[in-house]
């Protein structure tokens, strides 16, 4: 059976003064990290917040050891990008 990580990263962008900003460094970020790690990225909520984002990374795997391995993964390179402005993540399995 298939599990289904998802990694829920709250970032708070306290340099953003406008929506344009904050969807800059959003876009950036998702570009990156379906490049190199092939998941699927979305923005889920305050996408009209100027300095709030919520972003889920999604990954389907036989194995849950490699999936929890891929998502940390994509929590560090989101720390190494996006720095201090990630406040909280977590990690919810379906399946």
């Amino acid at each position: 059976m298939a599990s289904i990580g998802v990694l829920t990263l709250e970032l708070r962008l306290e340099n953003s003064h406008s929506l344009k900003d904050k969807r800059q460094v959003v876009k950036s970020l998702k570009d990156r990290l379906r490049h190199k790690f092939n998941v699927a990225v979305a923005e889920i909520d305050h996408q009209e917040s100027w300095q709030r984002a919520l972003v889920a990374a999604v990954t389907v795997s036989p194995d849950q050891a490699y999936a929890a391995q891929l998502l940390q993964s994509v929590e560090e390179e989101t720390a190494l990008q996006v720095g201090p402005a990630l406040v909280g993540a977590t990690v919810e399995w379906l399946g």
